[in-house]
């Protein structure tokens, strides 16, 4: 618990700091985000608003996890107890978060709303997810069932091969998931916070019954859950350090650096925590943006030129039937949070069911 809230403190602080120094530099260079021509009229006043500002949450989220592993590795009845698994995750994290960088880096130098062209895009991230899931199958005691709650919910083992398939599928999903959300100030990140404190929580109950020496409750498979916990807390107080300065009216924009590295990190601490089939719930805001625009393509070429929403993602739909931004956002937070406690209630209510069967 001790080290959850340091690296949750270390976390916001850096995240914060470097946020606001992105700001300053980047104003004073006179670097912004380009803004989409066909997107809603009323975003075109923010072109020219710094961008970028996923470093602050890939950097703050780093700091937090390894400095609070630092300051209680020097207490000697506090070992470090940084694991093959958190690193992993944390390291693709990061990767992730450098592909968006140079998706972003690309606008930004070139005045104009696309970066990496979807090939590179497309093979950087894949690469991140190969790497990640070769090297968590082959350094790590991960398990290879299809997971809920648990890995044995469904009894179905993947097997290492197939789980690698899924892991690179559940990556790309993910961090594009989280892409195509981050189109109004605050939405992504909020969101983010909310389904980063569902596996700060269920990291950190997994850890708590796999030490509590009962053999007869032991249902979970993840060794290194509190490890990941950690992860999942610096990600939460990154996204929130981030959120001071990205709240509407944004200072400055996450851009690809921050949802890549977002989506990324929930899809590889869904996998490490064997919840892959939970993360569709916890993750439940970006998985209704993904679907919109899937829906919108579907429905355009089926009708011959019909739209299903006015403008997809569906944030853009709500924008144009007259609600406010603000009210958007706050509204899918609603949502965002209330998915986070259903999810969170499906998990224990799993955990009851398995220790004590009818």
């Amino acid at each position: 618990m001790i080290r959850l809230l340091i690296a949750a403190g270390i976390a916001f602080s850096l995240s914060a700091l470097v946020t606001q120094l992105l700001i300053d530099v980047l104003t004073r260079s006179r670097i912004g985000q380009p803004i989409r021509e066909d997107g809603p009229q009323g975003h075109m006043i923010k072109a020219g608003t710094p961008t970028m500002g996923g470093i602050g949450i890939v950097l703050g989220a780093l700091g937090g996890y390894l400095i609070s592993d630092l300051i209680l590795s020097l207490s000697p009845s506090r070992p470090a107890i940084i694991t093959r698994s958190g690193l992993l995750v944390m390291g693709a994290i990061c990767a992730a978060g450098f592909v968006g960088f140079l998706d972003d880096w690309i606008k930004v130098s070139r005045e104009r709303n696309l970066g990496l062209n979807a090939k590179l895009k497309t093979a950087g991230l894949l690469m991140v997810a190969i790497v990640f899931a070769t090297l968590t199958i082959n350094l790590t005691s991960v398990s290879t069932g299809l997971g809920f709650a648990r890995d044995d919910f469904l009894g179905i083992d993947l097997t290492p091969a197939g789980w690698t398939i899924w892991a690179v599928v559940l990556i790309y999903a993910t961090s594009n998931a989280v892409n195509l959300t981050d189109g109004l100030d605050g939405l992504a990140a909020g969101s983010g916070i909310f389904s980063y404190a569902a596996y700060t929580l269920i990291g950190f109950w997994i850890f708590r019954q796999l030490s509590d020496g009962d053999v007869f409750n032991n249902i979970y498979s993840v060794p290194h859950a509190l490890d990941l916990a950690i992860v999942a807390v610096a990600m939460m107080a990154a996204c929130a350090g981030f959120l001071w300065f990205n709240a509407a009216p944004a200072e400055i924009f996450m851009g690809d650096t921050g949802s890549l590295a977002i989506g990324t990190g929930l899809a590889t601490l869904a996998l490490t925590t064997d919840t892959h089939l939970l993360l569709p719930i916890i993750g439940g805001i970006y998985v209704a943006e993904a679907a919109s625009v899937i829906l919108q393509v579907v429905f355009f070429r089926l009708t011959r030129g019909r739209r299903l929403f006015r403008m997809a993602p569906i944030h853009h739909h709500f924008e144009l039937l007259g609600w406010a931004e603000t009210k958007v956002i706050i509204r899918f937070w609603l949502v965002g949070g209330a998915l986070t406690l259903f999810a969170l209630g499906l998990f224990y209510g799993d955990y009851v069911s398995a220790v004590n069967p009818p």
